[in-house]
């Protein structure tokens, strides 16, 4: 298929060489997107119909037989070979179970090793005589050990993840989903079936998939391209509002209150503060002939503008053709015949754009914030009414900045920044955008996403259980009301694939005080004896980590050594002296490299196949106040995909003791 394509002859197709490189370009990204992908299999199963799908058949004729695989492949005549996963055809491989069958007689899933086929099995949905069982080829191949960043799981979803998945693109679908259920693999594939089911209009619109850090962006980088879809967009929040440079940090109330949904009227206010209703009408000359438009019709325009709410900068460019239109008016009832090029010459009239600087001046974004953290009074009259004195004295700047350029922003601070732009300007939306690890962003943060889709749609992602800054959510509905996407469908996944039963249940212990709401997830994984909750001795802990590192690397997969964040440095020194090469949070496993020391704040989203995790009475304290602390415990505990070692020298905290 892709030496067809790259034998294509373009040379004569085109009328003009504007064309010629569209189609030329267009052609790269197939020939892109043809590419072989080692040790990935085209097909992972078949499904034999009963009955061909959508055609009726003479009593007696048999059904057809479909291989299905990532992507779609045709033989040289163009019949299809494999069908991508995403077609309709290829939905009961996921869904049919005996209790509904789906028309379908057989299902074959196909078990490979380093790219060779070495395994099928064969489930024979409507024999009675046949019982049901687990497939042991999908238990092997979600515990096949991880190595590099993370793979695509077509050959694995589930039926409850396959419904999220082929939901429809005009809903908004919110996941929330405890550690090992693959939540973030469900949004990733839920893109990909997007762009298949409607990539002419998401193509035009555009998708976007936003994670909590970096490393997480380069862990899952992978997993469209080998799906075929290669041009969809990853940002974290702080990347979607980078319009200034952040080099400071805030205090955890100071950030609390920034993030407050609260200073979007704040920012409202102050953006508006600047409209001054006209003390004087306008003169306009053109020619011999003076028009005026007096004070009072004037003051109803402006009035009538700023009732109609709509963004600043729009009505500061619709004012002077309003203020034009009044003075055509006049022309009009004088006798003469403007037309569009008259008013237009008026709008741009001295004495008009005068007034219009005069009642609505122009805003920029960056410098109203820089005012409003800086100057104590701008700040009062923006909040009264909304922030109290204390609350205005928490975000206001120590030592206020004199210009943009030695301005200290923080993160909370470039988010405002990015509302006001927007009451300023539209943001563009986009068509549809996934949001990783959502319970952690702030309802201004949320706002700053929803306005990326305010007229497509969003996958929401997330754990009430993980969520790890001060200001986390509290719950959906008010994370989704914040997003601009109120009543929207809540799927809750709770069967956990990646995370072993005993891991999970050893760290569900901590749900009662982080997420009393939250069921307990379970897991179809078990263990066995690769779990461990070890005490150590006053001062032994750095070797007892890096003696568990050296046993753990004995396996085969990935290892994550997780330690609270002021701890990292110093293992990291332990594990040079004893000759243990490591990565950081993000950067690429190998057989030669298979060890991350990863950082606890940095840890979510991640996986490992074995973990060590270092005093979580640390990773507790390391966070500012105990339940943001035992959260974080919580989401390190649950890395691990086939082993956890737990090496503690001070007391564990009291739900996991014993």
């Amino acid at each position: 298929m892709r030496e067809d394509v790259e034998a294509l002859d373009i040379s004569d197709v085109t009328g003009n060489w504007v064309d010629a490189k569209i189609l030329a370009s267009t052609i790269d990204a197939r020939i892109k997107a043809l590419a072989d992908l080692s040790d990935t299999p085209l097909f992972f199963g078949r499904l034999d119909y009963e009955h061909a799908p959508g055609v009726e058949l003479a009593e007696g004729a048999q059904g057809e037989s479909f291989y299905i695989g990532r992507r779609h492949v045709h033989d040289a005549e163009g019949e299809p070979m494999v069908i991508d996963w995403r077609a309709p055809v290829s939905q009961p491989f996921y869904r049919a179970s005996r209790a509904e069958p789906m028309d379908v007689l057989l299902r074959r899933r196909f078990g490979y090793t380093g790219g060779e086929l070495t395994a099928y099995e064969d489930e024979h949905l409507t024999d009675p005589g046949e019982s049901e069982t687990a497939s042991k080829l999908l238990q092997t191949e979600i515990e096949r050990p991880r190595v590099g960043p993370m793979r695509d799981i077509v050959a694995t979803i589930q039926p409850e993840q396959d419904e999220i998945v082929r939901a429809g693109v005009t809903g908004t679908v919110c996941v929330q989903g405890a550690p090992g259920t693959g939540k973030t693999a469900v949004g990733l594939h839920r893109v990909a079936y997007l762009l298949y089911a409607h990539r002419e209009r998401l193509a035009r619109t555009g998708t976007l998939v936003i994670g909590p850090n970096a490393s997480f962006l380069r862990y899952i980088e992978q997993v469209l391209p080998a799906l075929g879809e290669l041009h969809v967009k990853q940002a974290t929040v702080d990347d979607l509002v980078a319009h200034v440079p952040v080099r400071g940090a805030d205090p955890a109330d100071a950030a609390r209150i920034k993030g407050d949904a609260r200073m979007a009227e704040v920012l409202r206010r102050a953006v508006r503060s600047g409209i001054r209703m006209p003390t004087e009408g306008v003169v306009v000359v053109r020619g011999s002939r003076r028009w005026r438009v007096p004070a009072y019709e004037l003051e109803e325009i402006v009035r009538e503008m700023a009732e109609r709410d709509i963004r600043y900068g729009a009505a500061h460019d619709a004012l002077p053709q309003r203020i034009a239109h009044a003075v055509l008016v006049q022309m009009e009832r004088a006798g003469e015949a403007p037309d569009d090029r008259v008013q237009d010459a008026v709008a741009r009239n001295t004495a008009v754009k005068a007034a219009v600087k005069q009642c609505w001046p122009p805003v920029d974004p960056a410098k109203l914030v820089l005012r409003l953290l800086s100057e104590p009074e701008f700040l009062a009259q923006a909040a009264e009414g909304i922030l109290d004195a204390q609350e205005q004295q928490t975000i206001l700047w120590a030592k206020p900045a004199r210009g943009l350029a030695s301005a200290k922003w923080s993160a909370a601070d470039a988010v405002l920044v990015d509302e006001a732009r927007d009451l300023v300007q539209r943001t563009p939306s986009l068509g549809h955008v996934v949001l990783d690890e959502a319970q952690d962003l702030s309802p201004m943060q949320y706002r700053a996403v929803g306005r990326r889709c305010s007229t497509g749609s969003a996958t929401v992602l997330g754990d009430i259980a993980q969520g790890t800054t001060p200001w986390s959510t509290a719950s959906w509905a008010e994370a989704l009301r914040h997003l601009g996407k109120p009543g929207s469908r809540v799927e809750e996944l709770t069967r956990g694939f990646r995370v072993p039963r005993e891991v999970i249940a050893y760290a569900s212990r901590l749900l009662p005080e982080i997420a009393p709401d939250l069921a307990p997830a379970t897991s179809v994984r078990e263990a066995g004896g690769d779990f461990a909750v070890r005490p150590v001795g006053a001062g032994e802990l750095t070797a007892a980590v890096v003696a568990a590192c050296e046993e753990a690397l004995a396996h085969e997969g990935s290892i994550g050594l997780i330690a609270a964040d002021p701890d990292v440095a110093a293992l990291g020194a332990a594990l040079d002296a004893a000759g243990l090469a490591y990565l950081a949070p993000g950067e690429e496993t190998s057989a030669q490299a298979r060890l991350t020391l990863v950082p606890a704040s940095l840890a979510k989203g991640l996986e490992y196949d074995y973990v060590v995790l270092a005093e979580p009475a640390a990773i507790v304290a390391a966070e500012p106040d105990r339940r943001t602390g035992l959260r974080r415990l919580y989401v390190t505990l649950t890395r691990a995909v086939s082993g956890l070692t737990v090496l503690h020298a001070q007391e564990l905290p009291a739900a996991l003791a014993g």
